[in-house]
């Protein structure tokens, strides 16, 4: 199945030093790109020096040591190419809201550019998958492609897996309603990027470290610390040191630039 698409469309995955993303850095990624135009699809590759050490955890997933990687480019050395491949494509992977996207972000952001998601739509395909059918990319691919995927913690091999997987998504719920205890949709998951973004994103989140939401109001909170539930715009009137402790905190580029925004609104004489 090919997909309906009105703007280019980017699956990636990255491996990286740790599972933080923002403290560890990236040591593998690879995008496949799908063109709206029909032309072929473009696949990057790219190992890469993060410049710190690699958790053993992080070399007993990915089999990638710092012997892999000795020589190989800086992402810095590499993000113009990186960012130039992906250009203003909109971006499909697996976890990738919560780890891929936010890492890359941060990693961009590092190297002197910013990366923004504004007018870019994003598809998070565990999240069609763990709504639908909770399981592993692993088992996603064996449940919608009858098949078992190869190496699971190569980045391309994820990346293919991936795009396996929503095509497997595409055919097997089309036209399927999604009806459990909490909720009814009907028929979700199209081959439609913009349905797909909003099916496997949560509205009410602004970040995708998910620690501003806005509230029923429409009101941005805070979803995390101990100003949890309460406006960012009041807080960071009555507040200003919490705004100071925000930037130099290991918050992502994206928290900062919002919380930037508003507290660039508050009068200074409120």
């Amino acid at each position: 199945m090919e997909f309906n698409l009105k703007k280019d469309l980017c699956f990636f995955d990255v491996e990286a030093t740790g599972l933080h993303v923002i403290r560890d850095r990236i040591i593998q990624i690879a995008i496949k790109k799908f063109f709206a135009d029909g032309r072929p699809v473009a696949t990057y590759d790219q190992l890469i020096n993060p410049g710190i050490p690699i958790s053993q955890e992080a070399m007993d997933i990915t089999g990638i040591t710092p012997a892999d990687l000795r020589n190989k480019p800086t992402f810095i050395q590499v993000a113009k190419d990186i960012f130039d491949f992906i250009g203003n494509a909109d971006l499909a992977g697996y976890n990738s809201n919560r780890f891929d996207i936010p890492i890359l972000m941060e990693e961009f952001a590092r190297a002197g550019y910013d990366f923004s998601l504004d007018g870019r739509r994003s598809i998070d395909v565990q999240r069609i998958f763990y709504r639908m059918e909770p399981r592993s990319l692993k088992a996603a691919h064996r449940f919608y492609c009858g098949e078992e995927m190869g190496n699971s913690h190569n980045a391309l091999d994820d990346v293919e897996a991936t795009v396996a997987v929503l095509r497997g998504q595409l055919a097997r719920y089309e036209g399927v309603d999604l009806v459990d205890d909490e909720e009814y949709m009907e028929a979700p998951v199209k081959n439609d990027v913009i349905a797909l973004h909003e099916f496997t994103n949560d509205p009410k989140m602004l970040d995708v470290t998910q620690r501003l939401k806005y509230d029923h109001q429409g009101e941005v909170i805070f979803n995390f610390g101990r100003y949890l539930g309460r406006s960012v715009k009041e807080v960071l009137r009555d507040d200003r040191d919490y705004y100071h402790w925000i930037l130099k905190k290991e918050f992502s580029v994206q928290v900062k630039s919002i919380v930037k925004k508003i507290y660039e609104t508050i009068d200074v004489g409120e």
